[in-house]
């Protein structure tokens, strides 16, 4: 266990609400940014499905602006995760450790200090 400090959880988290939101977003998206003609492909050898897409509009004017603010927050979110100085208290194999952790600590408490936690103590 490591002993996250508060601003970096909540960067942490932020950053998974954030993706979370963009792919709520993205999933009502049409297929293709900009528009497109729709396809069928050949038929697949021992199988009857024929993979297709139907003609795309392409993104609105406004949707393309919608992506590009998710993604600049993400990546700001992104770089406020990575860049942050806990991670130079770190070395080796405990920073992956650590980072690993990081992802899945939303549901943990915060605890105090830097550093891994001694659980025999």
């Amino acid at each position: 266990m490591y002993d996250f400090p508060q601003d970096l959880r909540d960067a942490q988290i932020a950053l998974h609400q954030a993706q979370c939101e963009y792919s709520r977003y993205a999933r009502d998206l049409p297929w293709s940014a900009e528009p497109m003609a729709g396809w069928e492909a050949d038929k697949q050898l021992h199988s009857g499905y024929r993979s297709s897409k139907p003609d795309s509009p392409g993104c609105t004017g406004e949707q393309h602006r919608q992506v590009a603010a998710f993604r600049a927050r993400l990546l700001e979110l992104g770089i406020r995760v990575i860049t942050h100085p806990y991670w130079q208290t770190l070395s080796g194999t405990d920073v992956v450790t650590a980072y690993m952790q990081l992802q899945h600590a939303d549901g943990q408490p915060a605890a105090s200090g830097a550093g891994p936690v001694d659980e025999a103590a």
